[in-house]
């Protein structure tokens, strides 16, 4: 069975840095680029936004502008996990944060990033 089963995330102020995972069961995980994406507000039909992308060598990484500068994306095959680190973090920042094997349905169950002013 296909998990992809996230940890990290919390409540911070803004400026401050946090840390999610995410790690993969049931495929061969260096086979798959991984996306890390966002969901800003909840509910049907909202849509989520790409963060950062990492090949499946983790050789190459693409950010979205808001990332850019502020966020990192790596990556550890031998431990099926994938990694976004984020700093200097934003009230706009506030989301939930998914893990995504690219181009498949497994995502991962979401963490929640809250940054206050």
């Amino acid at each position: 069975q296909v998990q992809l089963v996230q940890s990290g995330g919390g409540s911070v102020q803004g400026g401050d840095s946090l840390n999610v995972s995410c790690v993969g069961f049931g495929f061969t995980f260096s086979r798959f680029s991984m996306n890390w994406y966002r969901q800003i507000r909840q509910g049907p039909g909202e849509e989520r936004e790409l963060v950062a992308s990492i090949s499946k060598d983790g050789e190459k990484s693409e950010y979205s502008d808001f990332a850019k500068g502020r966020f990192t994306i790596s990556r550890d095959n031998d431990k099926s996990t994938v990694f976004l680190q984020m700093t200097d973090l934003r009230p706009e920042d506030t989301a939930m944060y998914y893990c995504n094997a690219r181009g498949t349905i497994w995502w991962g169950q979401g963490s929640q990033v809250t940054v206050s002013s």
